[in-house]
């Protein structure tokens, strides 16, 4: 038996309904950090440093972040590989 449920709510409702935290007013003031810390980056390498310094557990949680998009652009690509139809 499979039963689905559909909720038409904004993300305010659902944030509350969950009792989630409001966090804009620090999501706004880590956005404007990250905004001015950009206005000086001229190069890619200094973009890639800067995003290192400020990543959750700097270069191992980059390390970590690419793991997980490797990984699962990989199953992404298995699974579409096994939907293929075969071609004789």
């Amino acid at each position: 038996m499979k039963v689905n449920v559909e909720i038409d709510c904004s993300p305010e409702e659902a944030r509350r309904f969950l009792g989630l935290p409001d966090v804009s007013k620090a999501n706004d003031v880590y956005v404007d950090a990250i905004a001015n810390a950009m206005k000086g980056v001229t190069s890619m390498d200094q973009l890639s440093g800067m995003a290192r310094q400020i990543a959750p557990m700097g270069e191992l949680g980059m390390n970590l972040f690419k793991q997980f998009v490797e990984q699962g652009a990989g199953a992404a690509m298995a699974g579409f590989k096994a939907g293929t139809p075969k071609k004789d």
